[in-house]
């Protein structure tokens, strides 16, 4: 007969405690923060909002004004996240937390998820036309296989 040992965190094993949803303020990624927002008041898991912040590659960058343009962008957008947030929170009266990470959205996203031991990931559908030909970002989480990813359209 074998004993059963308890090695402590098991993910994906009694629901999900962490919901981690990607947004990047396209309506995909709000209808994706709304869907992951459901799940977490089902599941009484906490919803982790992540905004991945892009980071100009070393070329790109012609100097301050370029930079502190794509720095106001960002504020911008991660106000406008926020604010989507705060109306999510009213609705659906789940615990949330917002988070911000630099870098290309899978890495980022993947960074976000092991930091904040995510066990789900949700993603909306890209709406970039050139991730048919690269792969979008919710194929390349799906294909690490280390988490449950669901992509809302």
């Amino acid at each position: 007969m074998t004993e059963h040992v308890n090695t402590g965190f098991e993910r994906g094993t009694d629901g999900p405690k962490v919901i981690l949803a990607g947004v990047d303020g396209s309506e995909s990624s709000l209808r994706a923060a709304a869907y992951a927002a459901g799940l977490a008041r089902r599941q009484n898991a906490l919803l982790a909002l992540v905004y991945v912040q892009p980071v100009l590659p070393a070329g790109a960058a012609l100097g301050a004004p370029v930079a502190d343009t794509t720095g106001e962008i960002a504020e911008g957008l991660v106000a406008e996240i926020r604010a989507s947030a705060e109306r999510l929170k009213g609705i659906y009266e789940v615990r949330w937390e917002f988070h911000t990470f630099r870098g290309d959205p899978y890495a980022g996203l993947v960074s976000a998820a092991q930091e904040l031991m995510a066990d789900a990931v949700v993603v909306g559908v890209s709406e970039q036309a050139g991730h048919r030909i690269v792969g979008s970002v919710a194929i390349r989480l799906v294909k690490a296989g280390r988490w449950p990813v669901t992509v809302v359209p």
